[in-house]
């Protein structure tokens, strides 16, 4: 691999090729392997990894819980991507794009599978009429940055993220090219918080929840240990939307669902209950493998 590679007339996959991620990745779709996915006791059952895209959804369902929604109890399974929990036959019925998160509602006459982190978050907020305006303009502002999120969150992931930390050859033009993008985004982003508390206006909602696992992990460092390198002092309407949310109780509840990495304290591999916060539910958990 180097900076002055030419493209071949015809692609063909090196299963070698991919950095961290190259047991992971492949240029298929479909299951691996035969597993079922676990069913807890709620009707609402989660299958995810506290990604930034996961965490959106456990946000938002603590959120809804915090709210009073007691319908929006939920058990959430850890799927382990880098050992390809996504590639089970069960967890592809439930999204054929193998990406966490994704939801199965138990709930009506015959389950509902929901895949996409948007599509998860406008799925809640319509099942209990929560943080998603029912009023025009206020509910296209919302759903414009839900999917301004859905749009540019992988151009920050796959594209900076990926070339600035995981790649195993760093190019300088990805990376200038994308963190230039990046820039941008966060550029979009301190000119709308300048003049609203929210993105969608005054009132938290789903754009909130969508944009803050990305945008606000990348202000504090969360991700990618790029702050310094991308300056994100500089916009310091991002940080302060950043900051408030980030001391929201669910929001804090919502980080530690199906964590796997970090401080062990934050960590909750599972949860099927509002209790499991007050042990270290990871010590007693069945591990996801062995959930069948």
């Amino acid at each position: 691999m180097s900076d002055d590679y030419t493209p071949p007339r015809i692609w063909e996959w090196n299963g070698e090729n991919g950095g961290r991620f190259a047991s992971i990745n492949r240029p298929i779709a479909g299951a691996t392997h035969d597993k079922a996915l676990p069913v807890g006791k709620h009707p609402l059952q989660l299958y995810s990894l506290a990604t930034p895209n996961g965490v959106k959804v456990t946000v938002m369902l603590e959120e809804l819980l915090a709210a009073g929604h007691d319908g929006a109890e939920y058990d959430a399974w850890l799927i382990r991507i880098n050992e390809g929990d996504q590639f089970g036959s069960g967890f592809v019925a439930a999204n054929p794009n193998s990406k966490i998160p994704a939801l199965v509602d138990h709930g009506g006459p015959a389950p509902v599978r929901v895949f996409e982190s948007g599509s998860i978050l406008l799925y809640l907020a319509e099942k209990f009429g929560a943080f998603l305006p029912t009023e025009q303009p206020a509910r296209a502002e919302c759903l414009s940055w839900l999917f301004w999120q859905m749009g540019a969150g992988p151009l920050l992931g796959g594209g900076f993220g990926h070339f600035y930390a995981y790649a195993p050859v760093k190019i300088e033009y990805a990376i200038d090219r994308y963190a230039m993008e990046v820039k941008r985004q966060l550029d979009v982003l301190d000119r709308r918080l300048a003049d609203n508390e929210y993105l969608g206006g005054d009132d938290y909602t789903i754009a909130d929840m969508a944009a803050w696992p990305w945008y606000g992990a990348l202000v504090q460092g969360l991700v990618y240990d790029a702050a310094e390198f991308l300056q994100v002092d500089g916009y310091t309407h991002v940080r302060r939307w950043t900051d408030a949310i980030a001391e929201r109780p669910a929001v804090k509840r919502g980080r530690m669902v199906n964590r796997a990495m970090g401080d062990p304290a934050s960590q909750l591999h599972e949860r099927h209950d509002a209790s499991d916060f007050d042990t270290n539910t990871q010590d007693k958990v069945s591990p996801p493998n062995n959930a069948d």
